[in-house]
């Protein structure tokens, strides 16, 4: 039997003071259940809004890309430095320190090889291995405009559905078929499917008129590094992107593949959580290339 509360301090109920109902900080995510809004405070900094992601899943289609030989030796530097890492289940097992706090968004979707037909994808992890492995989000590519556009829909409302079971968030990677121009009418008309069929959070390439795309997303964007860009470029299309309304940044070969990959990793953090200039992260690179 528990025993009997024998204080004799008087109760204080606070009756002068309402329970306070705060809304959740990030857009479009406040009717979320508490778990997937814990996972979400994990991936994006409260106090900033935003997230710095690293993305290093790229081997599942183009296996050992460039900087990404040996994860083990060019990544473990940077993890210390990313709010979230986005990789496969193979290499989160494999070489990523279990004793590391970074938040996990993994890669669900997979199966062509960059020889063949991308969008040609299916579901190829499952929600119960993923929470086995702790795991703070799930992505899953949508192909707009793709021969395969209706099955990588359906690889999503099947991944968004069985990861709203479990409190896990889907990330929604959205690319647009190779016939169609990658302009903000079609990066806009991804977004905002990838966000109506339950993306908690959709990543997508900076464009011209990128603040109509996020105007027109009811969750939060991150925007995707792309293609090796200057470090001055690359800083720029950060800085441009968090003023046009994204949430962050999730960038892989702007970092890995960076001449400082460390260096340049810390002044993308500069731009997204602390507001500083593409000239004055820039700066800070080159500092902290040469010390």
């Amino acid at each position: 039997m528990p025993e009997v509360d024998q204080s004799t301090k008087e109760k204080n109920y606070y009756l002068d003071i309402p329970q306070k109902s705060s809304n959740f900080f990030l857009k479009g995510s406040n009717s979320l259940g508490w778990g997937m809004k814990n996972r979400l405070a994990r991936i994006f900094n409260p106090g900033s809004g935003n997230t710095v992601m690293l993305a290093f899943d790229h081997g599942y289609f183009q296996g050992p890309t460039a900087g990404l030989e040996r994860i083990d030796i060019t990544i473990a530097p940077l993890v210390p430095y990313a709010d979230a890492l986005m990789l496969t289940r193979g290499i989160l097992r494999s070489t990523i320190d279990p004793e590391s706090n970074n938040p996990i968004v993994m890669r669900a979707s997979g199966g062509p090889s960059i020889l063949k037909d991308l969008s040609n994808e299916h579901l190829a992890v499952d929600v119960e291995d993923a929470l086995r492995m702790n795991v703070s989000a799930m992505a899953v590519q949508v192909f707009v405009g793709g021969n395969y556009e209706t099955r990588s829909i359906n690889n999503m409302t099947r991944l968004v559905d069985a990861c709203n079971r479990y409190g896990i968030p889907v990330l929604g990677v959205t690319a647009v078929g190779k016939e169609l121009t990658r302009d903000a009418r079609y990066i806009g008309l991804a977004a905002r499917m990838a966000a109506e069929l339950g993306a908690s959070v959709v990543k997508t390439y900076f464009v011209p008129g990128f603040e109509t795309v996020t105007a027109s997303c009811p969750v939060p964007i991150v925007i995707a590094g792309g293609k090796k860009l200057d470090e001055v470029d690359a800083l720029e299309m950060a800085r441009q992107a968090i003023d046009q309304g994204a949430n962050g940044v999730d960038m892989g070969r702007n970092i890995f593949q960076s001449e400082a990959p460390v260096p340049m990793l810390r002044a993308v953090r500069k731009v997204v959580h602390e507001n500083y200039s593409a000239k004055q992260a820039y700066e800070l690179y080159q500092d902290l290339k040469n010390q």
